[in-house]
């Protein structure tokens, strides 16, 4: 059912494609405040998020319960690292056993930490006996590094005062400019981060008439223990910040609790203040400033603040000459320009929020969602576009702490009676599951694993040396995946108790669901290649297993989301579409049966319940179907949690969720498959063929599953 490239979608060798005015005409570009869709620069590990001053001079007015109390929108204007994260004292030594409860399986009782409601406030979960659940579930938070913000004759300006304010983000090179008027004298601020260090740079001038008055505030939070975890500022007997001057730079030394971490901020400025607040006073007609932050500086500090800005441009101009690209611009259909725009933007957001060390969070480096910690089904959503997209080293980032974990995930497996390594659902750096009765009973990030691997495998130069570097990672995984499947009769289930992605199915009565069923099918074959294509032996279990795995067509002629009792229920996640889309087409999907699955989804479903990376889904499968029309309306579709901000990012609950990174980098992985195509079981590259109206010009995607 799918096509050959069509005469819409054109493959061209890399530098067809004008890629500076492809990006350059989505330039973010305010004239006025847009407190729900401020713009952030970052390079993967940190990032800072600013308002129209180009700094973040109205951060209070931002934050979440500012805006609820005033019925407005906006999102939180962050300071956050990859590496920056707290745990709270613990005083009640609450251990993780705590949170450990038995579940019925049919292999016998399986403890797994689920004694936690995660609507249950401390308080709450303390009086039910569920303290260690609260505890585990809201630690560790990530740290919110800093504030840096204007004053205006030693204060923070009013709103009115900052006037004509007008900002654009250069998506070419990373630099904000923001120019706006105080007292109808004119200031600007650019506003960058380096691309390889931990440090925000900015250079404010102003009309002399106002330089005297203006100055430049650095504030050091504590942080709350809580699910959105905002920084706090009426505690500061809670945390130190120390002040040193060290030869030309101003150094603090910051400790939380357990925590620590450095500061150092070089320019032209003088520096004054005490406890947790300093300010910065020009000492030349523009004030220069580059402040950094790492867990511990590097020896060699970063003095000239125009250099940052100018390696922020550098850095980004190579990673849009990089990799692959789409070209819109010849299209007639209606959504084309928005489609575009989504894409560009997308880069941009997840390259800046979900490249870093680690696995990012579903709201990156903006704000605090679930604590700050990140979320393992997801990540497969935030960053398998990258290898995707021709820009493998993205995700290998991140991989690395898979590696740095899988001791944590081998006892986890082994506690729960499986071999090999069984990977967490919710957590932080350390990889210690947060309590609650959905996230640990989840499966379906157990293939991500292999999935990132074979991503890079097949869109590498050196095959060999991708198996050779992660094939302990998809070794591990597809040993816990075999052992975890149960055998019944003559086929292999997957048993209770199993939370599905779609969340509306009790874990202790779900079989089967047909997404999991599929996607680990898919693994246990490909990691099976793996060994194959190294001459190593291939474990009989896990032929078996893939083997004895089988989607099964319901009565009706449909796919249902759980299969054994046949059911679905349409609202949630339509997870069941992923079957064929995210996961690659094993021939075990009926595509005529998954057709009649997806129309009568699309018919159906409750959408005000779908999340943002559903739609991509949805399109993913549709194109592997041959449904480009399908693909393209689902994109495209007008629902709230589809709404794609003007700085790109994509809303899903104001206040709350205010972005939802999930959503960009599942529009990525769709539109890479939709315009890039990819190579089926027996080698042949497949295209889609694109509706009316669709003229792209496609360049630099490499060879995906």
């Amino acid at each position: 059912m799918t096509g050959v490239p069509s005469a819409q979608t054109r493959p061209t060798p890399s530098g067809t494609i004008d890629r500076e005015a492809v990006v350059r005409r989505h330039n973010v570009r305010y004239a006025g405040p847009c407190p729900e869709s401020p713009v952030s620069v970052g390079n993967g590990e940190f990032a800072v998020t600013v308002d129209h001053t180009g700094l973040q001079s109205f951060a209070d007015r931002y934050e979440r319960n500012a805006a609820r109390s005033r019925g407005e929108a906006a999102t939180p204007l962050g300071m956050q690292a990859q590496w920056g994260f707290h745990w709270f004292p613990n005083p009640h030594g609450y251990r993780l056993e705590d949170t450990m409860e038995a579940h019925p399986s049919p292999r016998g009782p399986v403890k797994y930490p689920s004694a936690y409601d995660f609507r249950e406030s401390r308080e709450e979960s303390e009086a039910a006996g569920r303290g260690a659940g609260y505890y585990y579930w809201t630690n560790p938070q990530r740290l919110h590094l800093a504030q840096v913000g204007l004053l205006l004759d030693g204060r923070v300006p009013e709103w009115e005062e900052i006037q004509e304010a007008g900002q654009e983000l250069d998506l070419w090179t990373g630099v904000v400019t923001s120019r706006f008027l105080i007292e109808e004298h004119a200031v600007q601020v650019r506003t960058a981060v380096d691309p390889e260090r931990d440090c925000l740079a900015f250079e404010m001038e102003s009309a002399v008439e106002v330089a005297e008055r203006l100055a430049v505030r650095v504030a050091f939070p504590y942080v709350e223990e809580s699910f959105e975890a905002p920084p706090v500022w009426d505690q500061p007997e809670a945390h130190r910040t120390d002040y040193r001057a060290d030869g030309g730079a101003h150094v603090w030394e910051r400790t939380v609790d357990e925590a620590r971490y450095q500061v150092r901020a070089m320019g032209t400025f003088s520096v004054n203040g005490s406890g947790h607040e300093w300010v910065l006073r020009a000492t030349e007609s523009v004030l220069r400033c580059a402040v950094e932050f790492a867990p511990e500086l590097p020896a060699d500090p970063i003095s000239a603040p125009g250099e940052v800005l100018v390696r922020s441009a550098r850095g980004w101009e190579d990673f849009w000459r990089r990799g692959a690209a789409v070209d819109l611009g010849a299209s007639t259909a209606d959504g084309a320009h928005e489609l575009e725009r989504r894409i560009v933007l997308s880069q941009y957001q997840t390259r800046v929020h979900c490249s870093g060390s680690t696995p990012p969070q579903e709201t990156g480096l903006v704000c605090n969602s679930w604590g700050g910690t990140f979320h393992l089904e997801m990540h497969w959503w935030h960053a398998a576009h990258f290898p995707a997209w021709g820009r493998p080293g993205l995700l290998e980032r991140s991989l690395a702490w898979y590696k740095s974990i899988l001791p944590v995930a081998r006892a986890g497996a082994v506690a729960q009676g499986f071999r090999g390594a069984r990977w967490p659902k919710h957590v932080g750096p350390e990889g210690i599951e947060s309590p609650n009765d959905i996230g640990p009973l989840l499966v379906w990030q157990q293939p991500h694993v292999i999935s990132y691997a074979e991503l890079l495998r097949t869109g590498a130069e050196d095959e060999a040396a991708v198996r050779q570097r992660y094939r302990v990672l998809v070794d591990e995984t597809a040993e816990f995946l075999a052992s975890f499947a149960l055998l019944d009769g003559d086929a292999y289930h997957l048993p209770p108790p199993l939370m599905p992605a779609q969340e509306v199915y009790g874990a202790a009565q779900t079989w089967d669901p047909l997404f999991e069923v599929a996607y680990v099918r898919w693994a246990l074959l490909t990691a099976l290649a793996w060994r194959r294509a190294d001459g190593r032996a291939e474990p009989a279990l896990w032929a078996r297993v893939a083997d004895g795995l089988r989607p099964v067509v319901s009565e009706d002629g449909h796919y249902d989301a759980v299969q054994r009792p046949p059911r679905t229920v349409y609202t949630d996640h339509p997870a069941m579409l992923g079957a064929l889309g995210v996961v690659p087409d094993t021939g075990a999907i009926d595509h005529e049966a998954m057709l009649r699955t997806l129309e009568r989804a699309c018919a159906q479903w409750n959408w005000r319940s779908a999340w943002g990376w559903d739609f991509p889904m949805i399109a993913m499968c549709a194109t592997r179907l041959g449904r480009a029309d399908v693909a393209l309306s689902a994109l495209l579709r007008t629902e709230d949690k589809n709404t794609h901000l003007p700085n790109g990012h994509n809303r899903q609950v104001p206040h709350r969720m205010p972005l939802y990174l999930p959503g960009n980098g599942g529009l990525l992985m769709a539109t890479a498959l939709l315009f890039g195509g990819w190579v089926d079981s027996d080698g042949v590259h497949r295209r889609v063929e694109l509706p009316e109206g669709w003229s792209v010009v496609a360049e630099g995607f490499p060879p995906r599953p």
